[in-house]
């Protein structure tokens, strides 16, 4: 950890009830088309590398804030291009998930990560409960109740909605090459995930995991079990490589795909 991090560091645990947040960053979320008519709500809960100046930089060095770990590469643009081509909400994260992973349970350590693939989090080693909770407080918390809100508000005007999240994945994990080129995460909605699937590799010719890379599990991840399992809403997960949107022409290819393929398997 740095000079300036230290020291950060130690002014909050010295004075806990310090707002996170200075009055001229941004909120802890962002809404796009709140009020779109498509079915689907669009979640990004990993949009953004930020961290708050009150944290400095977490110890870590500018190159790996433009990894893979600090946030989804791609993924905001590509969310925004959904929000339009489906007329869909979209909530995103404006911090990062360094920070707190607005896709975690509270309860586990990946919420607050120490360690994120092989590198270590100097800012989040160590910290108290005092901080825990000022990021849960400021950061989770308005985003989650955000989300709950609007389902809220959904439900009661028995409109159809359906939870996607959008996410990207590393083409390398721990010296692993994933085959993928993207997949689909689901919990219960196995009838909308495995459609979705068959959409996208019937859209794109490409190699599409049926909950791969990665399995939605209620004790690792929030999005599906919470804002969509638990209210018997259908809701998956997209991930797509990074590596194949990190380009305005390569996410809006991906966008046209997405859409198409959504809407196919919504019907």
């Amino acid at each position: 950890m740095n000079d300036m991090t230290k020291a950060k560091a130690a002014a909050m645990r010295a004075n806990p009830a310090e707002s996170l947040l200075a009055i001229d960053e941004p909120p802890p979320y962002a809404v796009v088309n709140p009020d779109g008519t498509s079915p689907f709500l669009l979640l990004c809960e990993h949009a953004s590398n930020r961290i708050p100046r009150m944290l400095g930089d977490l110890g870590l060095s500018h190159s790996d804030l433009q990894r893979h770990i600090a946030w989804d590469i791609g993924v905001s643009a590509l969310s925004q291009h959904l929000s339009v081509a489906l007329d869909a909400p979209l909530f995103m994260t404006n911090y990062s998930r360094l920070v707190i992973d607005c896709n975690r349970p509270l309860h586990v350590p990946s919420a607050i990560p120490e360690i994120s693939e092989a590198t270590h989090i100097p800012g989040n080693i160590g910290i108290g409960e005092a901080e825990r909770f000022q990021r849960i407080d400021t950061l989770f918390r308005p985003f989650a109740d955000a989300v709950e809100r609007r389902l809220d508000l959904r439900q009661a005007r028995h409109l159809p909605t359906m939870v996607v999240g959008i996410h990207s994945f590393t083409p390398v994990y721990h010296g692993k090459t994933r085959p993928w080129h993207a997949g689909v995460l689901y919990g219960e909605a196995k009838e909308f995930g495995r459609a979705l699937i068959a959409a996208l590799e019937k859209e794109t010719g490409l190699t599409i995991g049926d909950n791969e890379p990665y399995n939605i599990h209620p004790d690792e991840d929030y999005t599906v079990p919470v804002h969509a399992d638990t209210r018997q809403l259908p809701g998956l997960l997209i991930e797509v490589r990074h590596d194949l949107i990190e380009t305005r022409e390569t996410v809006e290819q991906w966008g046209r795909w997405l859409t198409a393929s959504l809407l196919r398997a919504a019907r």
